[in-house]
C-alpha cells in the first residue's frame, strides 16, 4: 500500500470520526482550492446532494474574489448561502466535514457563517 499524504491521512481520519458520530445526519462538506471554495450538504443515506454553494456562483464570486482568489469574506458568503439553501430544503442539523483541511481561515469563516445562517453542528 502506498504511503498516504498528510492531507489524505487527515481526510480519512475526519471522515471515519464523522461516520461514528453522525447519527445519519447529512454532512456539510467543504472543499477549498487556491481560487475558490465549495460547500455542499450531502445526504449519504440517499446518496444525494441536498444543497450547495460556491464562489463560482455569479453573485458571490464577483464581489468577494480578489486577485489571489477566495477570501474569508467570500467563504462567509458561501456559508450563508449553503445554510439558506439547506434550510429551504428542510435540513437544519448537519455534521461538518472539513475533509483534510485545517479548521482556520476560509474553512472556519464558512463554518461560522453557516452556523449564523441556521445550521446546527
Amino acid at each position: 500500500m502506498a504511503k498516504l499524504s498528510l492531507f489524505a491521512r487527515r481526510r480519512r481520519r475526519v471522515r471515519t470520526a464523522l461516520k461514528a458520530v453522525s447519527g445519519h445526519k447529512p454532512r456539510l462538506s467543504v472543499h477549498r482550492s487556491g481560487r475558490h471554495i465549495y460547500a455542499q450538504v450531502i445526504d449519504d443515506a440517499a446518496g444525494k446532494t441536498v444543497a450547495s454553494a460556491s464562489t463560482l456562483d455569479k453573485d458571490v464570486g464577483s464581489k468577494a474574489l480578489g486577485k489571489t482568489g477566495a477570501s474569508t469574506e467570500a467563504a462567509a458568503e458561501v456559508g450563508k448561502r449553503v445554510a439558506a439553501a439547506a434550510t429551504a430544503a428542510g435540513v437544519t442539523r448537519v455534521v461538518f466535514d472539513r475533509g483534510g483541511f485545517l479548521f482556520h481561515g476560509r474553512v472556519k469563516a464558512l463554518a461560522d457563517a453557516a452556523r449564523e445562517g441556521g445550521l446546527e453542528f
